[in-house]
């Protein structure tokens, strides 16, 4: 990298999805790379981190998603926002003191869904509900002046990976009734990749991490069906269920 430092990545989320998937990345490629030990919400302890390992670059895939599913948010709101909201504007605040880009994957980790809240229904994802996780959540560090941070929108992951739970396709062959609407979604398999890249660039700024395009939730359960069960069936909404649970989600656009 043009007679810079090496690049040596500090990771937090090593138990996530992503974060472990970023692990793996760098693996491949032969960049270093450490899983930090330090809370989020604890800024002595991202402080040493940084003065041992001396990252080239941070990134955080450490959110809160609460499980079984965001009714855990619901309920423990405080700890939602410790790691969520408090946690890495404390991130962001000692990268930005080290001079350090942050690659900040957002907004995907805050909900999870399940058969009570089909996803794209906003049942139960109000901002009344949820005030300070729709308000407070990442994009906001851009107002607040965090130059420093790369903000990545991850929407409905997707990976090769079938037998990961978290898995959007894996998720919805789940559920009882799907809702059948289009949806921009995150490939990781083929977006992770260019985040390593972004990082390598400095890039900074919030970008909608997600695939050209939208798919519904038809198309993918109808592709399941071709190359992975054949015997496999599902049930949509009606159209009148449809329309009480998208007009429900309409109001928090």
């Amino acid at each position: 990298s043009n007679g810079e430092q090496p690049l040596n990545f500090l990771i937090y989320g090593r138990t996530g999805w992503i974060g472990g998937l970023i692990g793996k990345l760098c693996q491949a490629q032969g960049i270093e790379f450490v899983y930090g030990s330090g809370r989020l919400e604890n800024r002595a302890s991202l402080e040493a981190d940084i003065a041992e390992i001396k990252p080239s670059h941070v990134f955080n895939a450490a959110g809160v998603t609460g499980r079984p599913n965001v009714d855990w948010c619901e309920s423990h709101k405080v700890e939602t926002i410790r790691t969520n909201v408090v946690g890495t504007l404390t991130l962001a605040d000692v990268c930005r003191d080290k001079g350090l880009v942050l690659i900040n994957y957002a907004t995907g980790c805050i909900f999870e869904f399940d058969e009570k809240h089909p996803l794209g229904s906003g049942i139960g994802f109000k901002r009344k509900t949820l005030p300070i996780l729709s308000d407070l959540s990442t994009p906001r560090l851009r107002q607040w002046n965090y130059e420093n941070v790369c903000t990545l929108r991850v929407r409905m992951p997707i990976s090769s990976d079938l037998s990961n739970p978290r898995n959007f396709i894996t998720k919805i062959t789940r559920y009882d009734k799907v809702v059948d609407i289009p949806n921009s979604m995150t490939i990781l398999d083929e977006l992770l990749p260019i985040s390593i890249e972004m990082a390598k660039r400095n890039l900074t700024g919030i970008y909608n991490f997600t695939n050209p395009g939208v798919v519904s939730h038809n198309e993918i359960l109808e592709m399941y069906r071709e190359y992975i069960d054949p015997n496999f069936t599902w049930k949509n909404f009606t159209l009148e269920e449809q329309a009480k649970v998208i007009c429900g989600s309409e109001e928090q656009q």
